[in-house]
């Protein structure tokens, strides 16, 4: 079968067209026709064996992607989570594990959201615990998953929400997918750090889903330092970490904030979060873009371009969909 490969670990990614197809050797187990797959930075990096989830892995040839969209054996059409590497023609998949998809939603937008969705998702409903009316700070919202977290936040009954990021553009065009205020990251550090202290003075932020780590994380929780007066609690979820790994905390802002930090990433949702997620949010969610209400822009690449389109800069927000 044609499908896009690493051989080695370290490896460059090979586009081959006579790999061995996948045979279904359990009873949970289906072979899936694969019609689309998209490339997210969780792909990449497992793909480089950099991501803490390949650490202990034996490194075999192995087909990239984690998940995508195709057709079963009797012409359902499903998302799903591989078990082999879903950039190829045939992948294995858990027949526990699929998402039937409705009707009104194409292979691009089906295969590009619910990576979106896990990101913003999971962290806003199970970690942040976000109630209704409450005020939301995306940071990092200029990126695909951080554009639809400010969606999903209103989705899920957030009161206002803020939006931070660099690209100047999106951050305007979320103005019109949710977002009620917006604070450049490309002003300094101290300018940026006071904006989100006055927005929080104005309407106290009660959850921060962070994208970035890095300075930005930094000068949001120096904004929410406490004075020694009762504070206003705030639930800070990491998801990501796009400008840097690691960040210098004060042990002073953890002790005059009522604030409470988290992740949310592979590892840190239990069994019954991935359920949900699998029966009910996901098929939500793709309702919701079948009928116009959640939005995701995608751009299209061929399965044969794939060595090209790989590490081929996508800007805008948009999320790299591999067509097969």
């Amino acid at each position: 079968m044609k499908a896009a490969v690493v051989f080695q670990k370290g490896e460059m990614l090979r586009y081959v067209t006579d790999f061995p197809a996948p045979v279904a050797q359990r009873d949970n187990e289906l072979l899936l026709t694969v019609k689309a797959s998209a490339v997210k930075n969780l792909d990449k990096m497992r793909a480089s064996g950099q991501h803490y989830s390949t650490q202990n892995e034996a490194w075999t040839a192995k087909v990239v992607g984690g998940d995508g969209v195709g057709l079963l054996a009797d012409g359902t059409r499903v998302y799903a989570i591989g078990i082999s590497g879903m950039v190829a023609e045939k992948a294995l998949v858990e027949k526990d594990i699929l998402v039937k998809l409705p009707g009104g939603i194409d292979d691009a937008t089906a295969a590009a959201l619910p990576n979106a969705v896990m990101g913003s998702a999971l962290a806003l409903r199970f970690r942040a615990g976000l109630q209704q009316g409450e005020t939301v700070l995306v940071n990092g919202a200029t990126g695909v998953t951080g554009k639809m977290a400010v969606q999903i936040a209103k989705h899920y009954g957030a009161g206002r929400v803020i939006a931070t990021g660099r690209n100047e553009q999106t951050l305007q065009q979320l103005l019109l997918l949710g977002a009620d205020a917006v604070i450049p990251l490309g002003q300094d550090a101290t300018s940026f750090a006071d904006r989100v202290r006055q927005a929080h003075g104005q309407h106290p932020i009660d959850v921060v889903v962070d994208y970035l780590w890095g300075p930005s994380a930094e000068g949001i929780l120096q904004a929410l330092k406490g004075d020694g007066r009762a504070s206003h609690r705030t639930r800070f979820v990491t998801i990501g970490g796009m400008t840097g790994d690691t960040i210098i905390l004060s042990s002073s802002i953890l002790r005059s904030t009522d604030i409470q930090l988290s992740g949310s990433g592979l590892g840190s949702w239990s069994r019954a979060e991935v359920k949900q997620l699998i029966t009910e949010m996901l098929p939500e969610m793709f309702q919701l873009a079948a009928a116009g209400a959640l939005k995701i822009d995608t751009l299209t690449m061929p399965l044969q371009d794939i060595e090209k389109a790989w590490d081929m800069p996508v800007a805008g927000g948009k999320r790299l969909v591999i067509l097969i």
